[in-house]
């Protein structure tokens, strides 16, 4: 089967390097049976560097092209951990990432495209691979009916439609604790083409198996 994980940059950059081992190691566990695709986001790196840079009058598009760097340092950094695993080239595009897949191989990269996160190219990548799962690995352990950081009352949900998240990612306002963990254009993206989708919590390195084979405690998102 074919897994893409689009792994939040803070999940990985905040981490020593034994904890990235560990994480290597789970991946490279998948990839024994799996072909295992990761695109890593910029996290707190890509974050500080652009407020930065916004503070310094630079405009919204080269603020991206920031964090597209940062992703690709984080990429550069799970690839150390990851060892012969991985191919050393991080791929420019999707075409890229697709020709150095090989069996046992792990392909990781970063940002592609300015105006785009790395869910939005996660999603892509998996429609571009005909991925049979996509596993969103963030910051949060699944989608709720609202905040529960302010609404006690606030319910995860197990499971959703393709057309629940997508409505959802439009309507809520993107920022942390969000009631939808992915951007409107992931959203659409796996709505589009009917991407099996797992969020789950990726501080829990056991939420990559689980997300991607079942068990996670996170949503699901899939056809009605």
């Amino acid at each position: 089967m074919i897994f893409v994980y689009s792994l939040g940059g803070s999940i990985l950059a905040g981490r020593d390097a034994q904890s990235l081992k560990e994480y290597a190691q789970a991946l490279k566990e998948l990839a024994q049976e799996h072909q295992i695709f990761v695109v890593v986001g910029g996290g707190r790196i890509a974050r500080e560097y652009i407020e930065k840079a916004r503070a310094l009058g630079a405009s919204e598009m080269f603020c991206d092209t920031i964090g597209i760097g940062a992703t690709k340092l984080n990429s550069a950094l799970l690839v150390a951990a990851l060892g012969d695993a991985a191919p050393q080239e991080i791929p420019d595009s999707y075409a890229d990432a697709a020709r150095l897949a090989r069996p046992g191989r792990i392909v990781v990269m970063g940002g592609v495209a300015v105006g785009q996160t790395t869910d939005a190219v996660a999603a892509l990548l998996a429609e571009y691979v005909h991925a049979d799962k996509l596993v969103v690995a963030t910051s949060v352990d699944g989608v709720y009916t609202a905040d529960p950081e302010k609404d006690p009352a606030a319910k995860k949900l197990a499971r959703m439609s393709f057309q629940a998240l997508a409505r959802l990612a439009m309507e809520t306002e993107m920022k942390a604790g969000s009631r939808s963990p992915v951007d409107p254009l992931a959203a659409k993206i796996i709505e589009r083409s009917s991407i099996p989708t797992a969020i789950v919590l990726g501080s829990k390195i056991e939420n990559l198996r689980k997300g991607a084979l079942g068990g996670h405690t996170g949503t699901e998102i899939r056809r009605e």
